[in-house]
C-alpha cells in the first residue's frame, strides 16, 4: 500500500487505516464478534493498513483491550493511535483534560494495548474547564517520557452528539462537545483552529482527525488547508459516511436501538432515500473502473485525493470490508471522476 507521512516527525502509515471502534462499541451490538474482529485487524495489517485507530472511551476500554490482543506478535506491523479526554458514564459522556488524569490514562492505555509506546496520542475533546495548553503540555511530557511518539487532536465538527449518542446524553457542564469554542455565525472549524494554534505554541501537532467524506466535505474549506500549510497530517474520520456511501444500506432498513444512526437525521428512511443520488453517482464512477470496483472504494479514493497528507480511516469489524477498503489505495480517480463527484447533489439531513 502507498505510504503517507504524519506530521513533522514524518511518521509513515498506510494511506488507508482501520477504525476499530465498530468492533465493540456503538453501531450494531448484535454483530460484534471478538474473534472476527481479531481476524479483521490481522487482515488489515496484511493489506497494508498499518494505522489502527482506537480510544480509551470505546467500550469503554474494551476496544483497547481487543486491539492489545490483536497486536500480540504483530506490534511492529502496526501504527497505534488512541485517544484521551472523554469519560463515559451510564448515561453521559464528559470531558476530562486535567494533566494528572491524562498521564494516568496514558499508562492505563499502554497496559490495555500491551505496548511500551503509543505512536499517536490524540486529545479526543478539549475540556472547557481546563486551558488546552495545560492538557497539551501534559501530553507533551508523555512524549518526553518515551510513552508517546506524536500528538494529535480530534476536531470539533458538525456531529458533536455522535460520540455522546452512543452512550446516551451529554452531561451538563464539562460536556463532551465543548461547543462553546465555536462562536455564532463563524465557520464550523474556526473554534478548533483557534485551539490548534494555541496547542502549537506548546508542542507540535502531528495530526488532526476530523470527518471528511463525499457527503460531509466541510473540512475542505478551512481545516484541511490549515493542516496542509503546517505539515500536519489529516486523519479522515467516517470517510464512508458511517456506511451509507458503501451502498450496502437501504432506506427504511432500521437500526438497533444502541446504534447512533437510529437517532440521526441522515439515517431516517426519508433522508436515506433522498440521498440515494449520492450513492448512485459513486456507483457510476465505480462501473467505469471495471468489475470489482465498489462505491466505497470510489469514496475512499476521493478522500485520498484531497492531499498527500490525508489518511482515510474507515471503521469496520469485518474482514472482507477491511480488505476492500485497503484496496481503495490503488484506485486513482480521473479528472472526470473528480468533477462528477463535485457535481453530486449535497447530502440532505443535518447533523447539527
Amino acid at each position: 500500500m502507498e505510504r503517507r507521512t504524519i506530521g513533522a516527525a514524518a511518521l509513515e502509515v498506510g494511506a488507508v487505516g482501520l477504525g476499530c471502534m465498530p468492533m465493540n462499541w456503538a453501531y450494531t451490538a448484535s454483530q460484534r464478534r471478538g474473534e472476527r474482529s481479531l481476524r479483521t485487524v490481522h487482515a488489515a495489517l496484511d493489506a497494508g493498513s498499518t494505522l489502527l485507530d482506537t480510544a480509551d472511551m470505546y467500550g469503554p476500554f474494551t476496544n483497547e483491550l481487543l486491539l492489545g490482543r490483536a497486536l500480540s506478535g504483530r506490534r511492529r506491523d502496526a501504527f497505534v493511535s488512541t485517544k484521551v479526554g472523554l469519560l463515559v458514564g451510564d448515561q453521559h459522556v464528559v470531558a476530562n483534560g486535567r494533566p494528572g488524569y491524562v498521564k494516568r490514562a496514558c499508562d492505563a492505555s499502554l497496559r490495555r494495548l500491551q505496548t511500551d509506546v503509543i505512536d499517536l496520542y490524540q486529545l479526543h475533546r478539549a475540556d472547557p474547564e481546563i486551558p488546552v495548553e495545560e492538557t497539551w503540555g501534559a501530553m507533551a511530557e508523555l512524549v518526553g517520557a518515551g510513552k508517546v511518539r506524536a500528538l494529535g487532536m480530534c476536531a470539533v465538527g458538525a456531529r458533536e452528539g455522535w460520540a455522546a449518542g452512543a452512550g446516551g446524553r451529554s452531561a451538563a457542564g464539562r460536556t463532551a462537545g465543548a461547543r462553546g469554542v465555536r462562536r455564532a455565525g463563524e465557520h464550523l472549524y474556526e473554534g478548533t483552529i483557534r485551539q490548534l494554534e494555541r496547542m502549537q505554541q506548546v508542542f507540535p501537532v502531528s495530526a488532526v482527525q476530523a470527518e471528511l467524506s463525499v457527503w460531509s466535505p466541510e473540512a475542505l474549506d478551512r481545516l484541511l488547508p490549515w493542516c496542509e500549510a503546517r505539515g500536519v497530517g489529516f486523519l479522515a474520520a467516517m470517510p464512508l459516511g458511517n456506511g451509507y456511501l458503501t451502498g450496502t444500506l437501504t432506506p427504511g432498513q432500521g437500526f438497533e436501538p444502541d446504534d447512533p444512526r437510529a437517532r440521526h437525521a441522515r439515517f431516517t428512511a426519508e433522508m436515506m432515500a433522498a440521498n440515494q443520488p449520492v450513492v448512485s453517482g459513486l456507483r457510476r464512477i465505480a462501473a467505469r473502473h471495471g468489475p470489482g470496483t465498489t462505491p466505497a472504494q470510489v469514496a475512499l479514493a476521493w478522500v485520498l485525493g484531497r492531499g498527500r497528507h490525508v489518511v482515510a480511516v474507515p471503521g469496520t469489524k469485518r474482514v472482507e470490508w477491511a480488505v476492500e477498503n485497503a484496496a481503495a489505495a490503488r484506485l486513482v480517480l480521473s479528472e472526470r471522476d473528480v468533477r462528477e463527484v463535485a457535481s453530486l447533489p449535497a447530502a440532505r439531513g443535518s447533523w447539527d
